[in-house]
């Protein structure tokens, strides 16, 4: 591990999250609505990948970089497309019309402390693991090879799940009911999981160095607390609880890890 070019990159990548946060900003002040600021989360993690790839140039084993950038890249700007797609022709975001309407001053500064900044330093404290394996000496090996594989099932239900759920939507013969099928009867939330195993996917590739993997799991446990205990899986099931057969739809389908769903009358 190559620790001293690593901290040298660390204010670069901070810059690249913030750059990419603050561009959002003035696209959110132009339109108007703040909601563009989800599809920047994605664009983030893939410029601070992409930074940290160009600074270890010369540093750390090449198979590996180009190894960790790319799975970051594919996975930031598969989201940031889904999610650009998903927005269009909508107007605000709920959540965030509902935090502006409790802000005091100067609307959009409370935006952009509240949100633009905070996830600028979040994107910067999960890609730890990315940035990390950057400069990792050792070719890619056993932990690499594990991390892809965890990595890959993780986009598999993201994309998939995504994929279900728009088709779902589109018919206006579902409109008012809850999703319940494909990958959704298997965990309320394959988005999440999908987000859940591609970090610890990543982690896993420096996991083969043991200082580095000490020093970067607070990545993944904070991105976990995020998707289950924060604006992930939680704030999404407040908002669906009062909704027609949500009720039934979470007694037979598990909350987060995926399992079979349970028959009717079981526990």
């Amino acid at each position: 591990m190559m620790w001293q070019a690593f901290a040298e990159g660390l204010g670069a990548t901070a810059g690249a999250a913030l750059a990419v946060m603050l561009v959002t900003f003035a696209v959110a002040l132009h339109r108007g609505v703040h909601r563009v600021v989800d599809v920047a989360w994605g664009a983030a993690f893939a410029a601070v990948a992409l930074v940290s790839y160009i600074l270890s140039a010369g540093e750390g084993d090449d198979g590996v970089r180009l190894l960790v950038t790319v799975l970051t890249v594919a996975w930031g700007l598969r989201l940031a497309l889904h999610i650009a797609r998903r927005g269009r022709g909508h107007g605000e975001d709920p959540r965030y019309a509902a935090m502006l309407a409790r802000a005091h001053g100067n609307p959009d500064l409370y935006a952009l402390r509240k949100v633009y900044l905070l996830q600028g330093a979040l994107v910067w404290l999960i890609s730890l693991p990315v940035q990390a394996a950057q400069y990792l000496a050792g070719p890619v090996g056993g932990w690499a090879w594990a991390g892809t594989a965890v990595w890959a099932v993780g986009l598999g239900f993201e994309a998939v799940g995504d994929l279900q759920l728009a088709r779902f939507k589109a018919d206006p013969a579902h409109r008012g009911r809850i999703m319940d099928r494909g990958l959704w009867s298997w965990t309320r939330h394959p988005n999440y999981f999908g987000d859940f195993c591609v970090w610890w996917g990543l982690f896993l590739i420096v996991y083969a160095e043991p200082a580095a993997a000490a020093a970067t799991v607070v990545s993944p446990l904070v991105m976990s607390f995020l998707l289950i205990r924060g604006s992930g899986k939680a704030l999404l099931e407040r908002h669906m609880a009062g909704r027609p057969g949500y009720a039934e739809y979470t007694a037979r389908t598990s909350g987060f890890l995926p399992r079979p769903p349970r028959s009717p009358g079981s526990r």
